[in-house]
Parts: structure tokens; sequence; C-alpha cells
């Protein structure tokens, strides 16, 4: 019987609530409440383009700001898909995508490697798209590749709108860690010389 690739977590903070629920092997089904609507939209276009079934109820001390909210459902997040890749067998580990989103173009590449590192190189000129506090975007990336295990390298390479080079950088993450792991049936094992990822 093969395991579901599913990850659930539920994580409870002094400031914030968070219920995540993540089908590796879904049809970009997606249901998505952090009580951000910004944050909102960008957790779809990444499941919708991922290919993956999410589930996110979220609450946290939004009233103070949304740091903690959108830094913590970044960790939820990337304990979710660490948990539902378990231990990585057949996976083909590295994904890649380039998305342009009108006059913006953004690369994101991952690895799936165990090892947590973030290289993130946006230009975000503007310091809020509506409510939402643009710095937050690095900060949700760190944390699900800290929590998440992963090296990810995200690259501007044209753009000036700011909501623009957010938006390709969510659907780029979809579509890359869609690839990343994606199963493929010639790959016997782990990916990997070490044995172990």
């Amino acid at each position: 019987m093969v395991r579901k690739r599913v990850g659930k977590v539920e994580r409870r903070t002094k400031e914030t609530y968070i219920k995540i629920e993540l089908d590796l092997d879904g049809s970009g089904e997606y249901k998505i409440d952090t009580s951000i609507q910004f944050l909102d939209h960008m957790l779809s276009l990444f499941a919708k383009h991922g290919l993956f079934d999410l589930k996110i109820k979220a609450r946290g001390d939004t009233e103070v700001d949304y740091h903690h909210l959108v830094e913590d459902i970044g960790i939820c997040l990337g304990e979710a898909i660490d948990y539902a890749l378990k231990e990585k067998v057949g996976i083909i580990r590295y994904g890649e995508a380039f998305v342009p989103m009108d006059e913006a173009l953004v690369l994101l590449s991952l690895d799936l490697s165990g090892r947590p590192y973030l290289a993130f190189d946006l230009i975000l000129k503007r310091r809020k798209v509506g409510t939402f506090d643009t710095e937050l975007v690095e900060e949700f990336f760190r944390a699900l590749t800290n929590s998440g295990k992963v090296t990810l390298h995200l690259r501007q390479f044209a753009g000036r709108n700011t909501h623009h080079l957010i938006e390709a950088a969510f659907k780029a993450l979809g579509r890359a860690l869609g690839r990343a792991t994606e199963i493929d049936k010639r790959i016997k094992g782990i990916p990997s010389t070490k044995g172990k990822l």
C-alpha cells in the first residue's frame, strides 16, 4: 500500500494558531483563511500552480502587525512539506520555474536537500501592498526553507511592480516544488549518493 503524501501540522503559541493540511498529490484545490487577504491570495496561487491540495486556517496577533502570523505560517507549511515527503524515496528532488507576471520575471530554483538555505534576491521597492508589509515575503520564505529543510534560490530578472514580483515568486514556488516532489519510477530509493536527504 502506497502511503499518502500528506502533511498535517497544528501549531499554537501565545501569538498565533495555525492548522495546515497539505496533499502533495492533489489537483490544486485550496481552502485558505489566514485573516490576511493578500497572503491568502499568494498561498492560493502556490497551491493552484503546484497542484497541491491545501487547507489553512490561521489566526494571530495581527493587531500588532502581520509578522508573527506570516512567519509561523511559513514554519508550518515547511513542516507540512517535510512531513509529507518522509524519506523522500523516488522524488525528483530538484525543481525550478521561470515565471513571468507582466513586466516581472522571477526564477525560483530549489533542492529538497535536507539542508536549509535561502538566497533571496527580489527588489521590492514598495514597503506595502495594501496592508501587507512586503518585507514579510522574505520572512515567509526563510521560515519555509528552514523548517522544510529546503535549499532555495529566488532571483529577479526583470520587474518594477511589487505585486507582480511577489505573485510571480509564489507561483514559481508552487511550480518548482511541484516538480521537485514528483515521483520518477526510474529513481530507486533516495536521490542522493549519500543514501539520505
